[in-house]
């Protein structure tokens, strides 16, 4: 680790305290009252919905935003951040969910973006390359510190945003959600990372939506729910039920397969689809595939394993190089990402930010962009039918917004991601394709992401959704494909299990 080591000291001292912490935007009270506190050399995990004010109350800690009232004590002294710079220079850093890399520049140049190593010659790139190597040895990585992150996995761009992190010597590293993106095997080399630091006095504090997976990590556990903290213990007190409880109100599951009703004749076909790397090797090897209306259909596996290859292949976002792709038993092989979503086939991607938002448009504008041909006469495009499919769209999907002139960045992560499935669901598709489509949401806009899948699949659509997260492939799924190497290694129905869906995938249990 490039960080100066720390001296463990006390081990469990509160090093910082957030003191009866406010945050108002006009009438928005985003934190009433706040406590919380960060023990010196432990992981203290924040859990709360999305919109429970978790983001808010990082970003006051990490000095982006200033409280409305309420100080914060540290190191036993009231300080007021007057930047971001100025609490990492109290030693405070924050790696945020969505990722802030410069996708055109090597690892070596995001790492040390705005900190570089200058001699009196210049910067000195070797010195810069040969840390970051080390980072990245360190969270077992194997990247190349020359390689520019456009060409890294989102998994592989993830790493490179923690690595930057790590690079600051920190005595407070928030993490707000750093695995979201990353397989069973880099959540366990992070979580030793995390373990190393804490051994040397530096505090975690790390937010997280996969439950199961927080509770592994935490020393302390601390709940928000709608602007209040409505819980803290320490983790031998707690459990997923106590979360769940104090987070939601009420202990419920993701859902189940949809019932009462029959299949009907296949909608999608997949046949021997290939599609190979610039190195040659095969990420999708002759998969073959059928999918029925009204059926659901998980895709499972680890990183690399050809889930989001597939899907992008499907859709049309990555050609083919061999094999087809049939909806209803036409051939859309050859055919454009507009002519498939004209023709019933779209697809939700995994990255909302990047793929399936545009920032600078409306609710309204994003949720009608897919099916923006069906309102366009002449020159013209009709106002009075484009915003009646908002409004029914927002209704349908259950997006908590002021309504679709609000700004797309106004919403949380959960209600963006409605968004998104809301504007593919409005050009009336028979096959929908959702890749990761809970990342980064809670356990709440979880439920009601599934939920949506499984109202639409008794009318007949067709779904078909990867994740990493094995719990999600128990819940709405009527069949279960488990990707590995880019075949099909394993398929499932109400058989399934954890233990055997890891291990088709060739995943070993973390813990």
């Amino acid at each position: 680790m490039s960080a100066t080591p720390l001296l463990r000291r006390d081990s469990g001292e509160i090093v910082l305290s957030a003191i009866n912490i406010a945050k108002s935007y006009g009438n928005v009270h985003a934190l009433k009252g706040v406590n919380f506190e960060i023990h010196r050399g432990q992981v203290t995990t924040l859990f709360g919905e999305n919109g429970a004010g978790k983001s808010t109350l990082m970003k006051i800690l990490s000095g982006v935003v200033t409280p409305t009232s309420g100080e914060i004590v540290l190191d036993g002294a009231t300080i007021t951040f007057a930047s971001a710079a100025d609490a990492r220079d109290h030693g405070i850093s924050i790696i945020h969910q969505e990722l802030c890399l410069a996708p055109n520049l090597s690892v070596r140049d995001n790492v040390f973006m705005g900190r570089e190593i200058r001699r009196i010659t210049g910067v000195d790139f070797a010195e810069e390359a040969e840390r970051t190597r080390a980072l990245m040895n360190e969270l077992e990585e194997d990247i190349d510190p020359l390689t520019l992150v456009e060409e890294l996995r989102l998994g592989q761009q993830q790493i490179v945003e923690i690595a930057r992190a790590l690079s600051v010597n920190s005595r407070i590293l928030i993490m707000d959600e750093p695995t979201s993106a990353l397989s069973a095997s880099e959540v366990e080399a992070l979580f030793k990372v995390i373990r190393d630091l804490t051994s040397r006095g530096v505090s975690i504090v790390y937010i997280s939506h996969h439950l199961e997976e927080a509770l592994q990590i935490t020393d302390h556990a601390v709940v928000l729910r709608d602007g209040t903290m409505t819980a803290k213990a320490p983790r031998k007190d707690i459990d997923l039920e106590w979360i769940v409880r104090n987070m939601v109100g009420e202990n419920f599951d993701l859902g189940s397969p949809p019932t009462g009703y029959n299949f009907g004749d296949v909608a999608l076909s997949i046949e021997k689809a290939l599609v190979t790397e610039v190195s040659g090797a095969d990420v999708v090897d002759h998969l073959s595939l059928d999918v029925r209306s009204g059926e659901i259909v998980c895709i499972y596996g680890l990183m690399g394993a050809g889930r989001t290859e597939l899907l992008e292949a499907v859709a049309g976002r990555v050609a083919l190089d061999g094999g087809r792709v049939l909806l209803e038993g036409r051939d859309m092989s050859q055919m454009s990402i507009a002519e498939r979503i004209a023709s019933g086939l779209v697809l939700v991607p995994e990255d909302r930010q990047r793929d399936g938002l545009v920032q600078s448009m409306t609710v309204g504008q994003n949720l009608s962009l897919a099916s923006i041909g069906a309102f366009v006469k002449g020159l013209f495009t009709s106002s009075g039918r484009e915003q009646s499919l908002v409004a029914e769209s927002i209704r349908r999907v259950t997006i908590k917004t002021s309504g679709g002139q609000a700004a797309i960045g106004s919403l949380s992560g959960g209600n963006q991601q409605k968004v998104v499935i809301g504007k593919m669901l409005a050009t009336q598709p028979k096959v929908l394709l959702l890749d990761e489509p809970s990342r980064g949401i809670d356990i709440g806009a979880k439920a009601e992401v599934f939920r949506l899948l499984a109202e639409r699949a008794r009318q007949g659509l067709a779904v078909v959704f990867s994740t990493s997260e094995v719990g999600e492939c128990l819940s709405v799924a009527h069949r279960i494909i488990v990707m590995r190497r880019g075949r099909i290694s394993a398929q499932f129905g109400v058989d399934a299990s954890k233990e055997k869906i890891m291990a088709a995938s060739g995943e070993a249990m973390i813990g």
